[in-house]
């Protein structure tokens, strides 16, 4: 992916106090980064899309957080954390499923009182380096995520995925398609069948465009199109990634997902999950608990058309679901592969 930031899709400008992200909602035809600073503008980013995938909405919340905590203006400490702790909950608000968002945010928050007793400038800086140690960690959690899951994947493997889940989802490798990457660094050859993913067609435009970009064979398919490959012995492992995975091993994600699980254990196809540790809500007893977003109808009736195909009050759009634990073979993390049905 050619950006001038190495090769990642976001980053910390820390010499002028930036979030640099890559506007993914003008993928694939145009690559332009945005450099944001301000609540107001960040919040807009993440709710609309222009940053998304559960590691990458982490990253750019903890990175939020430093930046928008150097720019708070007040003197007295006790009106600081005030004013942190409202620019934390406002932040939480612009998306309700991406367990991630909230993780990075709470940390960030425990970061700065666990410091509160120096100045709010070193407490500035304290943020900024827990922000880039955030960062760091992605690319190093989301290559190990890779390392296991390419033990799953032999020589001429053909792998479907949902959405996007690799480089745009995090800040490098991914979740669902590190085991790609890293299978194709080991000089594998893998064929990837992409779903388009309606209605915002992340595999169409972000899936599709990033493993064209790194060289590896990809089909974008229709997503109705999942159970006939499937029938006819074409797909061989199905990985997704999740946005939040309930203490049961329910996970939540892009929707059109469950319908994958259900199909693969029709078919006998592996179904795996790839999401580092940093998505799993241990206060989520189980999939019935996580709050699935609903966006507007707008996405389905108009996004990528030149016209409206549908009523124009059509008013139900999830934008994620659940696959319930039985479905999922193994949730591949930085830890390794745990197998749910031994």
């Amino acid at each position: 992916m050619i950006t001038d930031l190495n090769g990642a899709t976001l980053a910390f400008d820390r010499t002028d106090n930036h979030l640099v992200i890559l506007d993914q909602t003008l993928l694939p035809k145009e690559v332009k980064l945005l450099h944001l600073s301000v609540p107001d503008e960040i919040f807009e980013a993440i709710s609309v899309l222009r940053v998304r995938g559960a590691p990458a909405i982490g990253v750019a919340a903890a990175i939020a957080m430093a930046v928008c905590a150097k720019n708070i203006k007040m003197q007295d400490k006790q009106e600081y954390f005030t004013r942190l702790e409202s620019i934390k909950e406002y932040l939480a608000s612009s998306r309700p499923t991406a367990q991630n968002l909230f993780w990075a945010l709470e940390r960030m928050m425990a970061t700065a009182r666990q410091v509160e007793y120096l100045s709010i400038s070193q407490i500035n800086e304290r943020l900024a380096d827990e922000a880039e140690l955030v960062l760091n960690e992605d690319i190093a959690v989301c290559r190990r995520i890779g390392g296991h899951g390419a033990m799953l994947l032999g020589d001429g493997a053909c792998v479907l995925t949902h959405c996007n889940a690799g480089r745009l989802a995090a800040v490098k490798y991914g979740t669902a398609l590190a085991p790609v990457y890293v299978a194709a660094e080991q000089g594998k050859k893998i064929h990837v069948y992409v779903d388009e993913t309606r209605p915002l067609l992340q595999g169409a435009r972000l899936t599709a465009y990033e493993l064209a970009d790194a060289g590896i064979k990809t089909t974008v398919i229709c997503d109705n199109m999942a159970g006939s490959l499937m029938a006819a012995g074409k797909v061989d492992a199905v990985i997704t990634g999740a946005d939040r995975i309930a203490k049961n091993f329910d996970a939540a994600n892009k929707i059109g997902t469950l319908q994958l699980a259900v199909m693969a254990k029709h078919f006998g196809v592996p179904f795996y999950i790839a999401a580092p540790k940093s998505t799993f809500d241990p206060d989520c007893a189980s999939g019935n608990d996580i709050v699935i977003e609903m966006r507007s109808g707008s996405e389905i009736a108009g996004v990528w058309r030149e016209s409206a195909a549908v009523p124009p009050d059509f008013d139900y759009n999830p934008a994620f679901d659940v696959t319930p634990a039985a479905l999922i073979s193994a949730i591949i993390t930085e830890e390794g592969v745990h197998y749910l049905h031994e």
